[in-house]
C-alpha cells in the first residue's frame, strides 16, 4: 500500500479507561459466583453520559412500577487482575471505530483500559488495523457493532479480528452490540441471498472463536455460527428505566409493532408487572414500508408501551402510534434497543406521535439526531458484565433469570 495509497485518516484508540474507576487500587475476586446477597445494585445510566467519571444514572429506581420481576445483579465495576480469568489468558478489551464511546464505558465497568490499537483508512477506502500492544496467549475481546455504514464497519471487525489471529491471541470474541444484515435471515422470494448467514460465515473465517450479540433481530440468527454466540438481552436495561416513571401499572398496555415481534412483547409484558398485551396486524408492501390494517386487544385510556428490537425507518412504529391513538390510547411510548435512525425516521419519531421514545447506544446517536423526546439508556454494565462472565467461565443465562 506504499506510495500507491496515501492515508486519509487516522484513529487511534487509546483510551484512559484507568481514570474513570475511582476503585483502580483495588482487585477483583477471582470469581463471580457470589451470593445474591452479597452483591449490591448498579443503576444503568440512562442520561447518556460521556463523561469519565461513573455516573451515578439519571432516575430513581422507587416508583409505581417497581413490582417488575427481580432484573441482574450487577457487581461493583472494580478492576479485572489483568493475569486471572478463566484460562482464557489476560484480559484485553479493544474497540472498533463504530461506537468508541460505549467500548470505552465497557472498559470503564471492568475498570480496565482499553487496547491500543490504530485504525486508519488509505485514500482508495481501504482500511488498516495494527494492534499496538501484545496481545500473544491473551483473551480478546473487539467491540464494534455493524450498524451503519454496515459494509465499513462490517470489514472493519473482519480486519481486526485477522489482526488478532495473526499476532496469536488466545481467545477472540467479537462483541457486535448491534448485528447488521441480521434481517436478512431467510429467504422471501426466489434467488434471493440469506446474507445473515454468510456474515457469520465471514466473521468465523476471520478467526473469531466467539460472539458476543446483543438483541438479535431473529433468535434463528444463533444458528448460523459454528461458534459460540452469547445472545445478551437489553430488555433488563429498559425495563429497569421504566421502573422509575410514575406510571399506575394497571394503566400499561406493551404492544407489539407486529406479529413477528408478539414473543418479544410477551416476554417484556410478563416483566412489567405481567401487563397486558396487544397487537399491531400490518401487512408489508415492500422493504422498508409498511401498512397498518387494525389492533388486536385494548388500549382505550391506557398507556401504550411499543416494543420492537430496532427502529429503522421508523415506519412500522409510527404508523402502529397513529392507530394507537385512534383508538384511544393515552399517551405511547416506543422502546427499542436498537436506533439505526435511517431518514425519514426522525422525521417521524419528533411528530408529536410519542411521550417518550427510549433507545439504547448499541447504535452511536450523533448530537444532530437527538430530540426532546429521545432518551439513551447505556448497555455498557450489562455488556461488561457479560464479558467478565465469558471471561472467567461463568454463566451468561444466569444475568437474565
Amino acid at each position: 500500500m506504499a506510495g500507491a495509497s496515501s492515508a486519509s485518516s487516522c484513529s487511534s484508540m487509546a483510551a484512559s479507561g484507568a481514570a474513570c474507576c475511582s476503585l483502580a487500587h483495588h482487585r477483583r475476586p477471582r470469581r463471580m459466583a457470589m451470593t445474591q446477597s452479597r452483591r449490591r445494585r448498579i443503576p444503568i445510566c440512562c442520561c447518556s453520559c460521556s463523561s469519565s467519571s461513573m455516573c451515578g444514572g439519571g432516575y430513581d429506581s422507587s416508583s409505581s412500577l417497581s413490582s417488575l420481576s427481580p432484573l441482574p445483579q450487577f457487581p461493583l465495576p472494580v478492576p479485572v487482575p489483568a493475569s486471572r480469568g478463566g484460562g482464557g489468558g489476560p484480559l484485553r478489551v479493544f474497540s472498533g471505530s463504530a461506537n468508541p464511546l460505549l467500548a470505552q464505558e465497557i472498559a470503564c465497568y471492568l475498570g480496565m483500559e482499553l487496547g491500543k490499537i490504530k485504525i486508519k483508512r488509505f485514500a482508495d477506502g481501504e482500511i488498516y488495523v495494527q494492534l499496538q500492544e501484545s496481545v500473544r496467549g491473551c483473551d480478546v475481546f473487539l467491540v464494534q457493532p455493524t450498524c451503519p455504514p454496515a459494509n465499513e464497519n462490517l470489514m472493519e471487525l473482519l480486519i481486526m479480528i485477522d489482526a488478532c489471529r495473526r499476532a496469536s491471541a488466545k481467545n477472540i470474541t467479537a462483541v457486535i452490540p448491534y448485528f447488521g444484515y441480521a434481517r436478512a435471515d431467510r429467504k422471501m422470494q426466489g434467488r434471493e441471498s440469506i446474507a445473515a448467514k454468510l456474515v457469520a460465515n465471514l466473521i468465523t473465517e476471520a478467526g473469531a472463536h466467539r460472539v458476543l450479540a446483543c438483541d438479535l433481530h431473529s433468535g434463528q440468527s444463533i444458528g448460523y455460527f459454528d461458534i459460540p454466540v452469547d445472545h445478551v438481552y437489553g430488555q433488563p436495561v429498559i425495563l429497569d428505566y421504566l421502573a422509575s416513571k410514575t406510571i399506575c401499572p394497571s394503566d400499561v398496555v406493551v404492544v407489539s409493532p407486529d406479529v413477528g415481534g408478539v414473543a418479544r412483547a410477551r416476554a417484556f409484558a410478563k416483566k412489567l408487572s405481567d401487563a397486558p398485551l396487544a397487537i399491531v396486524d400490518k401487512r408489508r408492501h415492500g422493504h422498508n414500508q409498511a401498512e397498518v390494517v387494525n389492533l388486536i386487544g385494548d388500549v382505550r385510556g391506557k398507556v401504550a408501551v411499543m416494543v420492537d428490537d430496532m427502529i429503522d425507518t421508523a415506519g412500522t412504529i409510527s404508523k402502529g402510534a397513529e392507530l394507537l391513538h385512534k383508538e384511544g390510547a393515552r399517551a405511547v411510548y416506543a422502546c427499542s434497543t436498537h436506533a439505526v435512525f435511517s431518514p425519514p425516521a426522525l422525521d417521524r419519531l419528533s411528530s408529536g406521535l410519542f411521550q417518550e421514545v427510549i433507545i439504547t447506544n448499541t447504535v452511536p446517536v450523533v448530537q444532530h439526531h437527538n430530540f426532546p423526546q429521545l432518551t439513551v439508556l447505556s448497555v455498557a454494565n450489562l455488556l461488561g458484565e457479560t464479558i467478565w462472565r465469558v471471561h472467567d467461565d461463568c454463566s451468561v443465562s444466569s444475568i437474565f433469570q
